[in-house]
């Protein structure tokens, strides 16, 4: 053989090498195809194929899939509502031939099992029933998509219901429904503060007044106390002087000493006060009669009811 036929075989068998070895990349898998029929699963790594013979049908990620779908539906109680949902799908390792050749669109055919499993759960529950049931209604989606897709090779990993959606109208009713209810319990704690405040300010004035009016009978003692000394001293030492000359003169005696205290006080400006010795005998009269009625009334044992 001539050296060119040497070189043309050597150049031969290196095209022949490139179309026969190929790579495989991590989390990826190869499917390869003998004159249209399935051959084999080529694994991540170095793999070969005869050339011309062996083709690559197509390459399928065993990654983590997410399809993301936003499902439009009606309430029992006739609320239009949109539902995004995620779902993650993956393709299990050992169904890779089911993956690659049940289905022609896997994304299409999730879709339209979670449109199904939606609107047969979706349609039977109040608005405020759907809100509170969305990992329920994940859950339902995941439990069916799990039994259909399974024999397509394909694993439901998660299904998320990530938000529901009502129309705006019924948004900004539901946030004025929502605004009116919070206002009322505020007036109504109001009310309660309001009704509390009052209730202790009456027991203030209550008990005030109580207080008040033990002081001034505490003070009214205490006077009749010391003009009782006063009349027993003033006769032990005059003893021809009677008690109404006595309580007289101490009553006058009173009498200055109040005008000379108010006389003393810084605050007040001027004060008219009947002064002469008529208006002291008014006065005096005046106690005395209150004092004796006192008397009199105590010694007839009235009691007021």
């Amino acid at each position: 053989m001539t050296e060119y036929g040497i070189g043309m075989v050597l150049i031969a068998a290196v095209i022949m090498a490139a179309f026969s070895c190929f790579t495989v990349r991590t989390a990826e898998v190869v499917v390869l195809e003998r004159f249209g029929k399935f051959l084999r699963i080529a694994t991540p790594g170095l793999n070969w194929k005869w050339p011309l013979i062996d083709s690559v049908a197509g390459r399928i990620s065993l990654r983590v899939n997410q399809i993301t779908l936003t499902m439009e539906t009606k309430t029992k109680d006739n609320v239009f509502v949109k539902i995004p949902i995620s779902v993650q799908n993956r393709v299990r390792p050992e169904s890779v031939f089911d993956a690659f050749y049940k289905l022609a669109n896997p994304d299409d055919q999730i879709k339209a099992y979670v449109e199904q499993v939606i609107l047969g759960h979706v349609p039977g529950m109040t608005l405020d029933e759907v809100f509170a049931s969305q990992s329920g209604i994940a859950a339902a989606v995941k439990q069916e998509l799990d039994a259909d897709m399974t024999a397509f090779g394909f694993e439901i990993v998660n299904v998320l219901v990530t938000d529901i959606v009502p129309d705006e109208k019924v948004k900004s009713a539901m946030n004025d429904i929502n605004a009116a209810q919070r206002a009322q319990v505020a007036a109504t704690a109001r009310g309660e503060a309001e009704k509390i405040l009052v209730v202790k300010k009456a027991e203030a004035e209550a008990e005030s007044k109580a207080l008040q009016g033990q002081g001034i009978a505490n003070e009214r003692r205490a006077i009749v106390e010391g003009l009782q000394s006063s009349i027993e001293q003033f006769q032990k030492v005059v003893g021809s002087v009677s008690t109404t000359e006595v309580m007289q003169l101490v009553l006058i005696t009173q009498y200055f000493d109040t005008l000379k205290s108010i006389g003393d006080s810084d605050k007040t400006n001027t004060l008219f006060v009947p002064h002469g010795p008529s208006a002291v005998a008014d006065i005096s009269a005046q106690i005395m009669q209150s004092l004796i009625g006192a008397e009199k009334t105590k010694a007839s044992g009235w009691t007021n009811p």
